[in-house]
């Protein structure tokens, strides 16, 4: 059975990633790229699934783990009576091969250990046809190719390699997997201490670009490392998270493949690169944007591989029980032939910030823009499936409406930046208009004094706490103020905010997941920008709390279980933790995502940047 979410750590090369149980077991490894079938994949099954563990043999052990400061080596200690070992692992940046390393270091003590490795190709169903070489193995399944090298004799039992051995204080045994192609020549091995240097190097250099200072540098630091470690070096494009199926809710349905590039993500993600200093990522994820986005303008999709394929079928592995018996565990993601019309906003609002805060020129791109914003021009007012991706049919949805103001308003501004005199401004300007006028007309409630999740709806969103951060309204309106404090009251559990209330809200799914991590960094921001300044350093403190031990964050939380809940680690809350960090900050090169707006909307105009806050 696989350890809890937090007991893991994650380790990757920018191109894949492996999950490390605190027990000292590899059970998520997907080869030779994020989006590829695993070869370990005990995380959503058991070790008969796919496994590569090394731990002490004998006795009671007490873990503490931790990453090599300002890196992506993970360092995991045992510790008892008997004496302590330190399990070094980590992934060197990509040459012509793909690495997993993991030393066994003694510290005190004689302490015996065993490895076992159970390679399982095809998520977790083919055994693949292993031969011994000189100091390790060779395993081939199909096209796929790994060979183990290490500097203990191994041997086989029961279709697992096994070594067994001791190691005293300074002593170091070392174990390399390398993946390469079956049809080609097998990998030559790697230096290990050399690769070690080399992999701390690179970390180092990279976090040492970034604008870090304050009380929350620690927490920002690290988020910063996971999202690069989630970034495929490749092409620029970042994936949701290295998991697929790890549910919203223990024993539940809810559960969806996040080894994809959202749309969605692109502001979220261009402005924590740029907040921190990080701008040739940023422009790597902008070109990846450009080339995902190439084609007809009614076929932009939400989702896109890390390559930028459109192919993304949903399909269910039957041989797998799921991750505490969650099933069905699903491999792509049906939810990319929906419709949603956020994403037009999104986009067009992650042009504007590359040309507002990169001064990066998009003159040589607006035609692409304008195809799309023309486009949404002819569908702005149909229903949609919305930010969260609902199965239970079209409607109406707030924040798909607000972003599709945000992308006629981000339009006009650019047109107007970059003097693109054939642009249809004053007819962007027209639209644009009339959706601010027919959001505060349909989507808001006097009662409740809120606006709601979808026009004449009862129910609330957590989605609606961005409406101001993109400069929809102002914070000092008495209707965003409103809107806040009816998803503070109405949305919490224990203090953190869910998307919707899945028992209330049909969304064609079982009702009942965990908080949402990322809506509860919102409301961060969200209480700071409505002058509670307090409640939101408090809420991002106790937020703080719900990483594990090594900084790392899933997508929700259940604050029943106590435990954290979907994929893992997962880039949109570390995200939205970082932009977090920087709006309680409060720094005057920090980004923000509203700006001063040319619409009139519902009588009155939309804010100026002093009435927004601060830009970004």
């Amino acid at each position: 059975m696989a350890q809890k979410i937090e007991d893991y750590a994650v380790i990757g090369d920018c191109e894949t990633a492996a999950l490390v149980g605190r027990n000292g077991s590899v059970d998520w490894l997907c080869w030779p790229d994020f989006a590829s079938d695993a070869c370990f994949a005990a995380l959503l099954g058991s070790e008969e699934n796919g496994y590569w563990k090394i731990s002490p043999t004998e006795g009671e052990w007490t873990t503490t783990r931790r990453y090599v400061d300002h890196t992506l080596i993970l360092e995991t200690t045992f510790e008892s009576d008997q004496g302590a070992v330190r399990l070094i692992d980590f992934m060197p940046i990509r040459g012509i091969n793909s690495d997993l390393v993991r030393i066994v270091e003694g510290v005190r003590g004689q302490v015996p250990m065993r490895m076992e490795l159970a390679l399982r190709f095809d998520y977790g169903h083919i055994l693949p046809w292993v031969t011994r070489i000189e100091d390790g193995i060779r395993a081939v399944a199909g096209p796929a190719l790994t060979v183990l090298h290490g500097s203990v004799e191994t041997h086989g039992e029961d279709l697992t390699t096994v070594a067994e051995f001791t190691v005293g204080p300074g002593d170091r045994e070392w174990f390399t997997l390398t993946y390469g192609a079956s049809h080609r020549p097998d990998p030559k091995p790697i230096d290990v201490e050399e690769a070690l240097r080399d992999t701390e190097r690179f970390w180092n250099k990279w976090i040492s670009r970034a604008w870090l200072d304050g009380e929350c540098s620690d927490a920002i630091e690290r988020s910063l490392i996971t999202l690069k470690a989630l970034t495929y070096r490749p092409t620029g494009g970042v994936v949701a998270a290295v998991t697929t199926s790890l549910p919203e809710c223990l024993g539940g349905r809810r559960n969806w493949d996040y080894r994809y590039c959202w749309l969605r993500d692109t502001t979220f993600t261009l402005l924590a690169l740029m907040n921190a200093g990080f701008y040739e990522e940023a422009t790597a994820w902008q070109e990846w944007l450009l080339r995902a986005l190439a084609g007809s303008p009614d076929q932009v999709q939400i989702m896109y591989s890390i390559s930028g394929n459109r192919q993304l079928p949903e399909w269910e592995v039957s041989w797998l029980p799921g991750y505490e018996s969650s099933a069905p565990v699903r491999v792509g993601n049906g939810a990319s032939l929906q419709t949603q019309l956020d994403i037009y906003g999104e986009v067009l609002d992650a042009f504007f910030h590359s040309q507002h805060g990169m001064r990066r020129r998009c003159a040589k791109d607006f035609p692409a823009l304008q195809g799309l914003v023309e486009h949404l021009a002819d569908i702005w007012q149909q229903p949609d499936e919305g930010i969260w991706e609902t199965r239970g049919g079209p409607q109406q949805f707030t924040y798909s409406k607000v972003m599709a103001w945000v992308a006629f308003d981000r339009a006009v501004m650019l047109a107007e930046k970059l003097n693109q005199e054939n642009a249809p401004v004053e007819k962007w300007k027209t639209v644009r208009d009339a959706i601010h006028a027919e959001i505060c007309a349909k989507a808001f409630d006097a009662k409740s004094n809120s606006f709601m999740r979808s026009y004449g709806s009862s129910d609330l969103d957590a989605s609606l706490l961005l409406m101001p951060m993109v400069g929809f309204l102002p914070w000092s309106d008495s209707r965003v103020r409103g809107t806040v404090e009816a998803v503070e009251r109405h949305l919490t559990r224990d203090g953190f905010v869910l998307r919707y209330d899945s028992t209330q809200v049909e969304d064609g799914l079982p009702p009942g997941e965990g908080v949402f991590l990322a809506c509860s960094f919102w409301m961060v921001s969200a209480l700071k920008g409505i002058g509670r300044e307090d409640d939101a350093r408090a809420l991002f403190r106790r937020l703080l709390t719900l990483r594990n031990d090594v900084g790392l964050l899933a997508e929700e939380y259940d604050v029943n279980l106590k435990r954290q809940v979907g994929n893992f680690p997962q880039a949109f809350s570390h995200i939205s933790l970082v932009n977090a960090a920087f709006d309680l900050e409060g720094s005057e090169r920090v980004q923000k995502r509203s700006h001063r707006s040319h619409a009139q909307g519902a009588g009155e105009p939309v804010p100026s940047t002093a009435d927004a806050g601060p830009e970004r």
